[in-house]
């Protein structure tokens, strides 16, 4: 994993990357560390009970979190939500690119960690699961070669400023580099 040097103050994260990988954590982490707004992409997309938002009104969220602040942190890849003004306003892109079956039990965890529940990073309502869709998802669909030509697309042009996390080892490096509290928040 590089970490790029960043010549400016850090004012505007973007996270993304595979379900299940730790993003909407590391964004909180961040957020807490830069003093800056978080948007978790999946509260703009799900309504309570797992439903879609419509889509204008999830772009018009997305679109006034970016308007109305100049410090934030994004999680989430959600390719449709204003993707090339997010990687470009971004001083920092990190991808979590875990393997599927880390991201399979960090699923699993986070299920057990908020069973009957919502998490902090989805809307009130949307109870943590794991059925047979997202358990595809999880492990083939979101991973589909379409999908990772859809993260290709997202960074290009901004290798410089994007950061590959693979695995523990390499979180555990970043959020030591970034002076970030390390484990699970």
């Amino acid at each position: 994993m590089k970490i790029p040097e960043i010549s400016k103050s850090l004012d505007r994260v973007a996270i993304i990357g595979y379900a299940g990988s730790g993003k909407s954590t590391l964004a909180r982490k961040f957020g807490a560390k830069m003093n800056a707004e978080v948007l978790h992409i999946d509260r703009a997309h799900w309504l309570s009970g797992w439903q879609e938002r419509e889509r204008a009104e999830r772009d018009k969220i997305v679109k006034d979190f970016l308007d109305k602040n100049e410090r934030w942190v994004i999680d989430g890849t959600y390719s449709s939500l204003e993707p090339e003004r997010r990687m470009a306003e971004a001083d920092l892109i990190i991808f979590m690119s875990f393997n599927r079956f880390s991201c399979l039990a960090r699923a699993i965890r986070r299920k057990r960690a908020y069973k009957g529940k919502s998490r902090p990073s989805i809307t009130e309502g949307c109870e943590e699961r794991i059925n047979r869709e997202f358990f595809w998802w999880l492990v083939w669909t979101g991973r589909s070669k379409k999908r990772r030509e859809k993260y290709k697309k997202m960074i290009q042009g901004h290798e410089k400023k994007t950061i590959i996390v693979r695995n523990q080892r390499e979180l555990s490096r970043l959020e030591k580099h970034f002076s970030l509290p390390s484990g699970a928040n």
